[in-house]
């Protein structure tokens, strides 16, 4: 049973605690018998999560309550834990309800009212999912090199080119797609788009194969024609939209490979204890009990850096880009090392297809590539400490 005792920490309170605790009961409930399907039916069986997590009330959480969410605002607090949780249980599970937040997320933070009444209500009950389509086959990190166009026409802009890495590629029925509208050079030129899945002019070209099965696409737009009315907030704004929305959900992959740790630790922490070795548990071997302690180290330090970010985003800022990279950073790289530790203690069992600490090895692997790689999570906190450091000293 994993270690809950950071609840009890001053970043959460009584609300937060209750949320995780319906959560896990409904996971504990719904997600053990997920592995019987999620080969044979992905995509199907992600959008039976999206509705049964509709049905429970955790999609909700996903979006404000001007589009039909449980709280007024995104709680960023709320999204870390349910993401955590699920993660901990089944990490589909956590990628089907953090993309109903992410794809979203641009609407919800910067979609007029108009927008967020027509497509928000349907994430939140999970009858509908969206995606998040900024990736491009040679705009990746750098997201100034992106090429995908869309041109002014009348009352209409008409959109050009690609996106690949597309989480939900396939089965979302809109995406929040960025492109360059040309306003300004480089980053400054870009607006963000409303899609339907069912819009002229734009396919799945591709559908994308992982080690971790989820689904995802590479998009194409062939003189695709959108309304104007579903630009979302300012035209060449875009980039400052799409940061603003990982700002927010940045910190949630941090809570996920949080969930994932736990997990493995809970996991090592059982077959330890029970697995006979040199005439008594490994448990008793120290150089298994060092490795357990780093650990454990590990899963705390990355708790207190993702639950620090995610209050200050609820409570006292309204951008956390320095606390959400170091979060996400940390999170996800300790969580690598965590699970690699605990197929590394599970021996032959570990590396055997369909256990749980070998499925844990290639869930969490992605997390340290998607919404900005470790080393760009690196140059921000590099970037913001010289910021922070100039600052002080003008």
């Amino acid at each position: 049973m994993s270690d809950k005792g950071y609840l009890d920490w001053p970043f959460l309170d009584a609300s937060h605690r209750e949320l995780e605790a319906a959560v896990d009961r409904w996971a504990a409930e719904h997600l053990p018998s997920l592995t019987v399907n999620e080969h044979h039916d992905l995509d199907g069986t992600c959008i039976h999560l999206v509705k049964a997590m509709g049905e429970a009330g955790i999609t909700g959480y996903a979006v404000p309550a001007s589009g039909g969410g449980t709280l007024d605002t995104l709680s960023v607090r709320s999204l870390c834990l349910i993401r955590e949780t699920l993660a901990r249980h089944h990490a589909l599970a956590d990628f089907a309800f953090a993309m109903q937040g992410l794809g979203s997320g641009p609407i919800s933070l910067f979609g007029s009212s108009a927008q967020k009444e027509r497509f928000l209500p349907d994430i939140a009950a999970g009858r509908k999912l969206s995606a998040f389509a900024l990736s491009e086959p040679d705009a990746g990190s750098d997201v100034a090199a992106m090429a995908c166009t869309a041109t002014r026409d009348g009352d209409d802009y008409i959109l050009n080119g690609e996106k690949t890495w597309i989480s939900n590629g396939g089965i979302a029925d809109f995406y929040t797609v960025f492109a360059r509208t040309g306003e300004a050079p480089g980053a400054k030129g870009i607006s963000c788009f409303i899609v339907e899945a069912d819009a002229p002019g734009f396919e799945i070209a591709e559908r994308i194969d992982l080690v971790a099965p989820h689904p995802l696409a590479t998009l194409r737009f062939t003189d695709c024609r959108v309304s104007a009315s579903q630009r979302i907030g300012e035209a060449g704004r875009g980039f400052g939209i799409a940061m603003g929305t990982l700002d927010v959900f940045r910190s949630t992959v941090a809570a996920a490979a949080l969930g994932m740790a736990r997990r493995a630790l809970d996991e090592t922490l059982s077959h330890i204890s029970n697995r006979k070795a040199f005439g008594g548990t490994l448990a008793d071997l120290q150089l298994v009990q060092g490795k357990v302690g780093e650990m454990a180290l590990a899963i705390d330090s990355s708790a207190l850096l993702v639950y620090r970010s995610a209050w200050t985003r609820d409570c006292v800022a309204d951008r956390v880009t320095r606390e959400a990279a170091m979060a996400k950073l940390h999170a996800t790289e300790s969580a690598q090392q965590v699970i690699d530790a605990a197929v590394q203690l599970h021996g032959g069992h570990g590396v055997r297809r369909g256990h749980i600490v070998e499925s844990l090895y290639r869930d969490i692997r992605a997390l340290r590539i998607y919404e900005g790689a470790s080393e760009v999570q690196q140059t921000i906190i590099a970037r913001q400490a010289m910021a922070a450091f100039t600052g002080n000293n003008a």
